[in-house]
């Protein structure tokens, strides 16, 4: 638990979970607590609404802002950087206080608590830790975006440099998990822009700026998002083209080189007859005027195609 004095100016942590004085504000982490302890704290101590304590306890929500007497209930995301998966983060917003609620421990959240104990002033509101932690988490996506875009542009030069490789799993895999993200992401900017627009009770005017700016960031990851998705549907067609050119290239090649031995094999299959009055057959000379022939044929045909730029 940390908690911010107003009176002495101060923020300090250890203290036991609990409701804060009217002169302070605080900020409750739970993490992989046990339902029934979620349950006492959040229901008998805090007050909260039975549907608020079924919501922290399963965690199994889509991002979404519930208003209630006494505070706000909203769902967060946290993206995992290595797999892309989702972690929930349930936060509950009163009058003087913030809890976070996760099944695990939630790295950006360390960073907050640092930056609240170092840098002061940043903790004189209910809000002003909503803002931090929003703004943090934020911000980590734009870490997971650069990541994205780092994969795209290495699947770009895979393709390029061979065609052939097996990038099609991959490639669907990311668009499966981007698909994912940006329909969590485009829910949290609904949610992030109601709070902007002066509808969370627990926010002052004066912050409302901040959370405008988390806004845009998060319009921005959404536009990279979809940015994403287009290019890996253009990977996958533009490697269904090259592999499409150089199948064509292959056939070509095959092509030119049975349409010359074709009449080589004509002019082989003619002289290969067994028949005794063929013109040629007694011809000193002969053997080798039918290799003449066919090279003669087999250049000339060589440098019509040059000509003409079959090959």
């Amino acid at each position: 638990m940390l908690v911010y004095d107003k009176i002495a100016g101060t923020v300090s942590e250890g203290r036991p979970d609990g409701i804060p004085d009217q002169q302070e504000v605080a900020w409750i982490r739970l993490v992989s607590r046990p339902e029934a302890e979620l349950r006492k704290l959040l229901g008998d101590t805090f007050g909260c609404h039975p549907l608020l304590v079924e919501d922290c306890v399963k965690l199994n929500q889509r991002p979404k802002l519930d208003r209630y007497k006494n505070n706000v209930f909203l769902t967060f995301f946290h993206i995992k950087p290595k797999t892309l998966a989702l972690q929930e983060i349930g936060i509950v917003i009163g009058a003087n206080y913030v809890i976070t609620v996760s099944k695990e421990e939630v790295p950006f959240l360390d960073e907050v608590l640092r930056e609240l104990l170092e840098i002061e002033g940043r903790m004189t509101h209910a809000g002003d830790v909503l803002y931090h932690i929003l703004d943090r988490g934020v911000d980590k996506y734009t870490d997971i975006v650069d990541s994205i875009e780092n994969q795209v542009e290495r699947l770009e030069r895979t393709i390029y440099k061979n065609p052939a490789l097996r990038v099609a799993p991959e490639i669907f895999s990311l668009k499966r998990h981007m698909h994912q993200l940006r329909r969590i992401i485009a829910e949290e900017k609904t949610i992030v822009g109601a709070i902007s627009h002066q509808s969370l009770p627990y926010t002052r005017q004066e912050t409302d700026v901040y959370f405008i700016d988390i806004y845009d960031h998060i319009s921005r990851v959404i536009d990279s998002l979809d940015s994403f998705r287009e290019s890996l549907t253009g990977l996958l067609e533009l490697q269904m083209s090259m592999k499409s050119d150089r199948m064509n290239e292959i056939m070509k090649t095959l092509t030119v080189m049975s349409s010359i031995f074709l009449p080589l094999t004509f002019v082989v299959g003619l002289y290969g007859m067994n028949f005794d009055s063929i013109p040629e057959l007694k011809w000193p000379y002969g053997y080798a005027f039918v290799w003449l022939v066919m090279l003669i044929v087999a250049a000339a045909m060589w440098a019509y195609y040059k000509r003409k730029k079959w090959w």
